[in-house]
């Protein structure tokens, strides 16, 4: 049986900066780099059109991210979309950490398997109280919430209506329009 050398936050961080990753669609997934699966059109264009209406929902309340990395315990992870604490300026020196999210999106076309198996466990282990998978091969949203033990407590499939963020209980996100 072989074991894989796994990396830490730190390592990958000097990686980057030495340039060994450079052109090469990487995050740090549990330890290990893995190749980014590229995005569809279909995927970049709900994950940029979800982030705006995110935006516009949340102004004042959120910095909402897109396509950016966190830093996590073992992973440095890039959502889609993370909606993290004000003010931006506090991400100049770092990316955000457990502390500061308040919930991640990953839109899935290609990679439904990989968000909600080995990224639901990564954002679980980190205490990230609220995960979202927006689903285009079906058309819905998978919100996992209540972490516990490396995963989710309660998970609940929606296809039409809204979704208040356990964060913004004054806030209501339209299903239609997320997947628009």
């Amino acid at each position: 049986m072989k074991t894989l050398a796994k990396w830490s936050v730190d390592d990958y961080h000097r990686m980057i900066q030495a340039g060994i990753l450079r052109d090469r669609r990487v995050e740090l997934l549990a330890g290990e780099i893995i190749e980014m699966s590229p995005e569809t059109p279909i995927h970049y264009n709900t994950a940029k059109r979800g982030a705006k209406y995110l935006e516009d929902l949340l102004a004042g309340k959120a910095d909402v991210r897109f396509n950016g990395p966190i830093t996590l315990p073992d992973s440095e992870p890039e959502p889609d979309i993370a909606i993290v604490r004000l003010p931006e300026s506090a991400y100049n020196n770092r990316h955000p950490e457990p502390d500061d999210i308040f919930w991640v999106v990953e839109v899935a076309k290609t990679s439904l398997k990989k968000d909600v198996d080995l990224k639901a466990s990564i954002y679980a282990t980190a205490g990230i109280q609220e995960y979202w998978v927006l689903d285009l091969s079906t058309r819905r949203i998978i919100v996992l919430r209540e972490p516990q033990n490396s995963q989710y407590v309660t998970q609940q499939v929606i296809r039409e209506g809204s979704i208040v963020p356990l964060a913004f209980p004054d806030i209501q996100v339209s299903v239609e329009r997320i997947l628009a």
